[in-house]
């Protein structure tokens, strides 16, 4: 497998497995609502199918494995129990927490706060990047990932088209400045803390998952299995208290499950995976630029793209080009090696001196 593409000086340039992954991540983000809607029961108990989902995801890594050229002996080589716990549970606990915390704001938010608030996930991604594995974001990058910011609120609808000129904001009065509905202390406090929360972590789970596949070298595909056994392990202890769980003594696991219901449990599984390789081969803010493209995709799958839609698009284009080719670069030390205790530079210059004084005396 490709290694990833990473650099002390900062981000190079995509590789090629990078940018299939994140194609294909985008593909799949793209059809992912449809064919969830279309084959998903609004009463199927939600937790099963996330059950379903860890498993599927499981099995297809395994075969992954299975039919790659490393194969079972090399990948699994140096692997131990306290290894999977120490690079595997931490990431399961914070999706499962993040998870909880986007279904308690998305009942107490309106969709334009919640999905407002859920696009400062990429900018989280880079604040945990560089608190965690120490990668700085160049000026450039840090634009780009405003306009990110930018195009995914333009292709949400949220930001008209004439917000990305100047004179759209010297304009406005005071009475147009509310951009967010007013928020109630229970809208905050059960809403906007945990969607901001949600946010953190999802950038937090994605900065110690690059950490374990970039830093740890972990193949993605074995991480993968990890992130699933931890967390079919936490919803089987979750079924023990959990209204889900009640639900499910109740009503039955499978309970308006349907044959196609598997379709969009086998196109998130695959999701997943991919997650995983392009936090590996691109980074976890890369996964942002991919994500975005993929509602572009989901706009003319539905064939109703609108003109903020395309706007955003391209806005988010030109931002991953942006981010791409202006990246980070650390100042170099000027400093010379030490050689037996004697700075190189000083004994350059001591020698070069001496020369010079000799040099000095044969002229007098």
């Amino acid at each position: 497998m490709n290694k990833p593409s990473s650099s002390d000086n900062g981000q190079q340039n995509l590789s090629l497995a990078a940018i299939v992954s994140m194609a294909l991540l985008a593909l799949q983000f793209g059809i992912q609502p449809s064919v969830t809607k279309r084959y998903t029961s609004p009463e199927i108990i939600k937790s099963t199918v996330i059950f379903l989902q860890e498993v599927v995801k499981l099995i297809l890594a395994a075969v992954g494995i299975s039919l790659s050229s490393d194969g079972w002996a090399k990948v699994t080589a140096g692997w131990t129990v306290s290894s999977w716990l120490r690079l595997s549970l931490l990431p399961a606990m914070i999706y499962l927490v993040q998870n909880m915390c986007s279904l308690l704001a998305y009942q107490n938010l309106d969709a334009i706060t919640y999905n407002v608030l859920n696009q400062t996930k990429t900018l989280s991604a880079a604040l945990c990047c560089y608190l965690l594995l120490g990668k700085r974001q160049s000026g450039m990058q840090m634009l780009a990932l405003v306009l990110l910011l930018m195009a995914a609120l333009e292709m949400e609808g949220l930001l008209p088209m004439d917000a990305l000129l100047p004179s759209y904001w010297n304009n406005r009065t005071k009475t147009d400045s509310q951009f967010l509905p007013p928020l109630s202390p229970r809208r905050f406090t059960h809403g906007v803390i945990p969607i901001l929360v949600a946010s953190f972590l999802s950038g937090l789970a994605g900065a110690i998952t690059q950490k374990s596949l970039q830093g740890e070298n972990r193949n993605a595909l074995l991480f993968t299995m990890e992130l699933c056994v931890a967390s079919i392990i936490l919803l089987l202890i979750s079924f023990l208290r959990s209204d889900d769980g009640a639900q499910i003594q109740q009503r039955g696991f499978f309970d308006q499950w349907t044959l196609f219901t598997i379709l969009p449990i086998l196109t998130n599984a695959a999701g997943g995976i991919l997650v995983g390789l392009v936090i590996k081969y691109a980074g976890t803010v890369q996964k942002g630029f991919a994500l975005i493209f993929g509602i572009l995709i989901s706009g003319l799958l539905q064939g109703s793209l609108s003109k903020e839609e395309i706007a955003g698009g391209v806005l988010a284009g030109i931002s991953l080009w942006m981010h791409s080719t202006y990246p980070y670069l650390a100042k170099t030390s000027e400093k010379a090696p030490i050689v037996n205790g004697v700075s190189t530079s000083k004994s350059t210059k001591v020698a070069n001196g001496g020369r010079r004084e000799r040099k000095s005396r044969k002229e007098d």
